[in-house]
């Protein structure tokens, strides 16, 4: 008689630490973690803010104690590899959505160069129709679908860097360096609008953020044909995260106050965040003020290992 799966499927295990994922295109971010997951056998995992399932690219997901720091990343600027197509409309500014218009594109390169510089800069930019943020509880895409209009609160946002890569006419090929919550969607209609002549995001790939580069990143297939043992190889510790901040070194009396939530003392540096150590081990993140450091996420101690004796 075959076994229940549900009474042999293995048990959930801890991981801690961060894998640079390369999502595929077809995939929604939920979809890829959850993959990823599975081959870990992990108990907790998050991903670091989501590609549409029309993008690829790195898509850092977080297990374990390092989901605790994964706002570190939400927050972190992003680097994008953007194809603009000309003189096509969509509902969606890119390719998933319905086309509204098309236009004849005579545009060189000089002329789409011309119309990036405007467009960078810090600016307001208003959220698309279809999009998650959330109305009254709803999201927005919940009301486009619908054929209902609803407010969209501009937010502010940076685009750093916006050079041309490449132009085969009606595509353009942008390397997009922008602040966090930026849609580059909104940035191909606005570039088509500048123009005269329309455009929306045909394709986009995630190269980099917070310091992490897509060349260091893994496949789910590459992923998956591993062993458990390779697969944690390819974790970054969760302290990866936190590189940028200042670090504070404790002793061990230190350390065991600052894990039950207790202020330290954190002569020389300046308010604001840093990340606690002890020797080589993370405790956490703590906020500086003062001369003393608040522990604002504190990483929970590692189980003990269990020894047979034979």
């Amino acid at each position: 008689m075959m076994g229940d799966p549900a009474r042999t499927r293995r048990p959930r295990r801890r991981v801690d630490g961060v894998l640079l994922l390369d999502k595929p295109t077809g995939l929604s971010s939920n979809a890829a973690l959850q993959r990823a997951k599975r081959c870990f056998n992990a108990d907790k995992a998050g991903h670091t803010g989501t590609l549409d399932p029309l993008a690829s690219g790195l898509l850092p997901l977080c297990f374990g104690e390092a989901t605790k720091f994964a706002q570190f990343l939400l927050d972190a600027t992003k680097r994008y590899t953007a194809t603009v197509r000309f003189g096509v409309t969509t509902t969606t500014g890119d390719a998933e959505g319905e086309v509204v218009d098309t236009r004849s594109v005579d545009l060189s390169r000089m002329d789409v160069e011309s119309a990036l510089p405007a467009l960078t800069g810090r600016q307001s930019q208003i959220p698309p129709a279809y999009s998650a943020l959330k109305f009254e509880g709803r999201n927005y895409y919940e009301y486009a679908r619908a054929g209902v209009a609803v407010e969209r609160k501009p937010r502010e946002i940076e685009i750093m860097e916006l050079p041309l890569l490449a132009w085969n006419s009606p595509d353009a090929v942008l390397d997009v360096v922008c602040s966090k919550g930026t849609y580059i969607r909104v940035l191909a209609e606005d570039i088509g609008r500048a123009l005269g002549c329309g455009a929306h995001l045909a394709g986009l790939r995630r190269t980099a953020t917070g310091g992490f580069g897509i060349g260091d990143a893994v496949t789910l297939e590459h992923l998956e044909a591993m062993t458990e043992a390779a697969r944690d190889a390819t974790l970054l510790p969760p302290a990866m995260l936190l590189r940028d901040l200042p670090s504070l070194r404790l002793a061990a009396f230190e350390a065991a106050r600052f894990r039950q939530g207790g202020a330290v003392p954190a002569l020389g540096l300046s308010d604001g965040a840093c990340a606690a150590f002890a020797g080589n081990d993370l405790l956490g993140v703590a906020d500086v003020a003062a001369g003393l450091a608040q522990p604002r996420r504190v990483v929970a101690a590692a189980p003990p290992t269990n020894v047979e004796h034979g």
